[in-house]
């Protein structure tokens, strides 16, 4: 959903200070741009909501009619009241920005003439509404609260998704079961106590702080790297070696095409943000095209191989795991937007439709009483199941240094 492509002149009207007269933009019916450069967000709201395309974007468009001579953050956190400089930062720096049609960076200079593009995500609903929705939880105290996140759900409501997310989940928890709340921080983006995300098909372990003091201290030690974070995945492909460190940048797809814009890549330009991975491989499988119930070779004949992997977060991007495997020929079992296949039995059954990409173990010094706190998540049943099939035709285990225990996760 673009928001419009008549132009409105902001010639005339009243300026608030600091405007910038003679400033335009794009505007739908309605009109995105209020009386001085700023975006409505109650109109950009409605747009969202009224749009019957879920997977779109708010697309705004300013065009300079005076000399400023400024930097492009500075400029739109003056324009767009419902993000900080920070989160217009990530976003820029996304792709999601262009000035006269060429990507720009936070730092770009603006001058007379320039028109900006940008595409926004909707303003939040501020409102958290209770749902009563299963939660696995593997820890909680007054301070935080550790959950095994399952499939199919997303951490916070987004876009026009502001119902059953595990924020939604969890106000109806502390209403009805154990008391307490969510920390204050990111309630104005109705991110209310979440200090890291998993993607919606990823399961496993995440931490939510339930004071600001945890909230605080568990942000820290994330941007730090204090926090350990091991995820499993099975990936196509035979990879080598055991024991590896990836470290390739990552940043937005090139396209902002339908389709593409959500995606990331590798890429070695002024977008591409420094990223590290390093892969533990655990056990490799040769699933041969035919089970005849006979021995296997293995690499011999028709069939293909799989791996199963640890992997070690040294870096947080968005996708990084599933980006440096499919960069590197090995893309993750049922992760369909990086290349991934579904899974299937002999039969013809769907064994794994989703990435087979799990948050096994999550390690962080509690950020109130002290102390090592170490959490593992059981591998869900589809991943569980996947695992058994593979092993059906043979395993080859590979011990690596400082990998975590399998045995605890139900394999």
């Amino acid at each position: 959903m673009c928001v419009g492509d008549a132009r409105a002149e902001g010639r005339g009207e009243p300026q608030e200070p600091g405007g910038d007269a003679g400033e335009h933009g794009s505007m739908p019916s309605g009109g995105l741009i209020l009386p001085g450069g700023k975006v409505d967000p109650q109109a950009l709201r409605r747009a969202w909501e009224e749009s019957s395309d879920d997977d779109a974007l708010g697309r705004v468009r300013l065009e300079l009619s005076r000399e400023l001579d400024t930097r492009l953050d500075k400029y739109l956190t003056s324009r767009i009241p419902f993000m900080s400089r920070s989160q217009l930062q990530r976003l820029i720096d996304s792709g999601a920005a262009t000035v006269n049609g060429r990507t720009a960076r936070s730092a770009t200079r603006l001058h007379k003439g320039d028109v900006i593009e940008i595409d926004l995500p909707p303003p939040p609903a501020k409102e958290i509404q209770p749902e009563e929705i299963a939660l696995d939880v593997l820890f909680e105290d007054e301070h935080v609260i550790v959950l095994n996140k399952q499939a199919d759900i997303i951490v916070h409501p987004a876009r026009s998704e502001l119902r059953g997310t595990m924020i939604n989940a969890l106000a109806w928890r502390f209403q009805h079961v154990s008391g307490g709340g969510l920390s204050r921080v990111g309630t104005e983006f109705a991110r209310p106590g979440v200090v890291h995300r998993l993607d919606r098909h990823t399961t496993g372990c995440i931490v939510f702080a339930k004071d600001d003091e945890a909230h605080w201290k568990l942000g820290a030690q994330f941007e730090h790297r204090t926090v350990a974070k091991h995820y499993l995945a099975v990936v196509q492909g035979r990879v080598e070696p055991d024991y590896d460190v990836i470290e390739l940048p990552i940043g937005p797809h090139p396209s902002r095409l339908k389709g593409y814009r959500e995606k990331f890549v590798v890429r070695h330009d002024e977008l591409g943000k420094p990223s590290t991975t390093v892969v533990r491989v655990r056990e490799r499988y040769w699933r041969p095209l035919r089970r005849c119930g006979t021995p296997v070779t293995p690499g011999a004949g028709p069939g293909e191989w799989y791996s199963l992997i640890e992997l070690d977060l040294k870096t947080g991007r968005t996708h990084q795991i599933r980006v440096h495997m499919s960069h590197l020929g090995w893309p993750i079992v049922g992760d369909d937007m990086y290349g991934g296949r579904p899974y299937l039995h002999g039969r013809g059954e769907v064994i794994m439709g989703r990435q087979a990409l799990h948050a096994a173990t999550l390690a962080f010094d509690h950020p109130v009483l002290g102390g090592r706190l170490s959490v593992t998540a059981p591998l869900p049943r589809d991943m569980a199941a996947l695992v058994a099939d593979l092993r059906g035709s043979g395993v080859e285990a590979v011990n690596v240094p400082g990998a975590i225990r399998l045995d605890g996760l139900g394999l």
